[in-house]
């Protein structure tokens, strides 16, 4: 068989071909006396009357098991392969009629069917051996020796008949026409092998004891492995392990050759599986009809009742992660980076890099995986190396930031592109920098801003009352330590300071628009691929059904609001350009898209979030000329101190960062330091 050139050519566990196997014919006329014997293949057979020497014993089909290379399993494979020991001879005992098969050797006294369709019962001891009978005429012996053989000749063809056409010939198992119970056995075990591999497994499945459970299950093998040619060839036979009974019963090796595939269609990658398996042939007691012993494992092996053998799709793995620089992202010791680098290379290379392999296992009828049960057929095409968009000087100085406070979080993105050049965190092994899910306080005042202005409401210079209480629906909300600003304030104003109520009395223009701002224009509240192969998330959620008081409240960045540094610093990169682009960490990942903000109200924003800096919260922190930010604190129940905020971007650095700072204080007092030593380390 030609070879594939894609083909693995490690060992799986269920072993490859290592070895010629030889191949008999499913059945010919038993030889008749004074005949040379029947051409089988290796299997010599004795001449009437000599006991075979010790039999040709052929090579087992025994491979290791598979080794650690490749899937990294240990142990799956057969055990170690046995010959078959040369049998000693079928004696012959002489005489004029047909030759007996007794053997003292072979367990029983004759090898013997039972008389059928008017046939003699081939364990006859030699006819006309014994004593001698009186002499009769010449003519009269002429005589009756041809009316006997014209006897004979009738039945054997009436036996052939009915052997091919008649009514006794057996709907399940087969009455094989070997000489010896190995070449029965064999027989069986080839009718079966080539019905099967013929796609006939209705007509395999009669030949087996069990038809129903043997069709059902050679149907799951085609259907799960996608089964293209297959090839599947007779090999030595022997007498089954263990067996006590007297009727014969015999252990067929085979080999099998499938093509397989993880889906249907012809453009689908296809490889040969090559294994070896074993099964059991045996005689009915009291009948000439033989039987393949059913079970799972004749399929294949390790095969039960409760499992299937699947082709599966085997992606590329990663050998190692890096940043932009080359340096392995683990050893930054940052566990946002180290957890990127593991399910990249857990999960594989994402798509459009290296190429898909495939395997075969087996998994239970729920799917799961059989540990230890793999087997590669098609090796895929690894990548060594994998870059990500991970600046070292930006991780260098997001780390140097982060260090500052515990707890600390911070990602930083290229507005330009939506590159994500550091993810920092200074919280143990958490990695809030991506996976927190809190509210984000202040910061969110960015978004309905946004929605406000893109509603036509309100405008920077709009004035707008921020009272020290609000009431709605029963619920009270204060402004921090009472503070509050009086009708006529800019909504600019408002918005530097940070005032709540001055965002919670919106409510009633913000109704289905806060969250539809969130998504529309800064590409939030849906699932990002950032590049982690299988892995998608949503980092900001905003419900879409708020109303009333709960409105009121996210207006200003609590009540069900939650959301993470990597959405917190999209929103200010997005503020930066105008226009979303969606955070990634491997080149040609698939970005979500949004709708740009309107010029004037991307203008507005900027000129907002820079009174912030010159005027407002952060004020004091010494920012430069060129940056533009929002503080944000978020008060937790039950929690000791509020999360701190502080989103920021600077367009001339093309720079946009995010930072929280869990269980910390203020914003501009925690997380706003953080930002500006980044800014200045950078």
């Amino acid at each position: 068989m030609t070879s594939d050139p894609n083909q693995s050519s490690s060992p799986g566990p269920w072993g490859a071909q290592d070895e010629p196997t030889a191949s008999l014919p499913p059945t010919e006329p038993t030889p008749q006396v004074g005949q040379a014997p029947w051409e089988r293949g290796s299997y010599p057979q004795a001449s009437p009357g000599q006991g075979q020497a010790a039999g040709h014993g052929q090579p087992g089909y025994g491979q290791p098991g598979y080794g650690a290379d490749g899937y990294g399993n240990a142990g799956y494979g057969q055990q170690q392969g046995y010959g078959q020991q040369g049998q000693p001879g079928y004696g012959q005992q002489q005489g004029q009629g047909q030759p007996g098969y007794g053997n003292a050797d072979y367990g029983q006294p004759v090898y013997s069917k039972p008389t059928v369709y008017g046939q003699r019962g081939r364990g006859d001891s030699g006819g006309g051996g014994g004593h001698q009978r009186p002499r009769k005429g010449r003519k009269l012996v002429i005589a009756i020796t041809a009316a006997a053989l014209a006897v004979v000749a009738l039945i054997a063809v009436v036996a052939v008949k009915v052997l091919k056409h008649g009514p006794g010939t057996p709907v399940t198992g087969m009455i094989p026409t070997g000489s010896t119970p190995q070449q029965d056995g064999q027989q069986i075990a080839a009718a079966f092998l080539q019905a099967w591999r013929n796609d006939k497994l209705t007509k395999a499945a009669n030949l087996t004891d069990d038809p129903a459970a043997a069709s059902a299950a050679l149907a799951t093998y085609a259907k799960y492995l996608h089964l293209g040619k297959l090839t599947a060839t007779p090999g030595s036979v022997a007498g089954a392990k263990g067996s006590t009974t007297a009727l014969p019963r015999e252990t067929v090796k085979y080999s099998i050759d499938a093509s397989v595939a993880a889906s249907a269609g012809a453009k689908a990658l296809r490889g040969a599986w090559t294994y070896h398996s074993t099964l059991v042939a045996y005689q009915k007691a009291n009948s000439p009809i033989w039987f393949i012993s059913w079970q799972p494992d004749v399929v294949a092996p390790n095969l039960t009742t409760k499992t299937r053998v699947v082709a599966v799709r085997v992606p590329p793995t990663v050998t190692m992660v890096t940043d932009t620089s080359g340096q392995n992202l683990t050893s930054y010791g940052d566990a946002g980076l180290t957890n990127v680098a593991n399910l990249l290379m857990k999960k594989g290379a994402p798509p459009g890099m290296g190429s898909s392999g495939l395997g075969v296992e087996i998994q239970t009828m729920a799917g799961k995986l059989v540990p230890n049960m793999q087997a590669p057929i098609v090796s895929p095409e690894n990548i060594p190396s994998l870059g990500t968009t991970i600046s070292s000087s930006a991780e260098a100085a997001a780390r140097t930031a982060v260090a500052m406070h515990k707890n600390s979080s911070m990602v930083v993105i290229q507005p330009s592109t939506g590159k994500i050049l550091a993810i920092a965190n200074n919280d143990g092994y958490n990695d809030f920098a991506l996976t927190a899910d809190v509210a984000p306080g202040s910061s969110m005042k960015v978004i309905t801003s946004a929605a406000l202005f893109n509603a036509g409401v309100l405008t920077p210079q709009s004035p707008v009352a921020c009272p020290s209480a609000f009431t709605i629906q029963g619920i009270t909300y204060h402004n921090d330590q009472g503070e509050s600003e009086p009708a006529g304030t800019p909504f600019m104003t408002d918005f530097a300071q940070s005032c709540n109520n001055a965002f919670s009395t919106q409510w009633e223009h913000l109704s289905g628009a806060l969250a539809g701002t969130a998504k529309k224009y800064f590409g939030l509240d849906q699932k990002w691929g950032i590049g982690l192969t299988g892995v998608s998330a949503s980092y900001f959620n905003a419900p879409v059904s708020a109303s009333g008081s709960e409105l009121a409240q996210e207006a200003f960045g609590d009540g069900e609001l939650t959301a993470s540094p990597i959405a917190m610093a999209s929103v200010a990169a997005t503020v930066a350009t105008g226009s979303f682009e969606q955070p990634y960490l491997v080149q040609g990942t698939k970005q979500v898209t949004a709708t740009p903000l309107p010029a004037t109200t991307d203008s507005d924003l900027k000129e907002m979030m820079r009174a912030v800096v010159t005027s407002g919260t952060a004020a004091g922190l010494g920012f430069g000329p060129n940056v533009y930010a929002k503080t944000g604190t978020a008060d937790v129940v039950g929690q000791g101190q509020p999360n701190s905020w502080l989103i920021a971007f600077d367009p001339t650095a093309d720079i946009a960062v995010g930072c929280l700072v869990v269980n910390a204080g203020y914003g501009a007092q925690f997380a706003g330091p953080e930002v500006k030593s980044f800014l200045d380390g950078y």
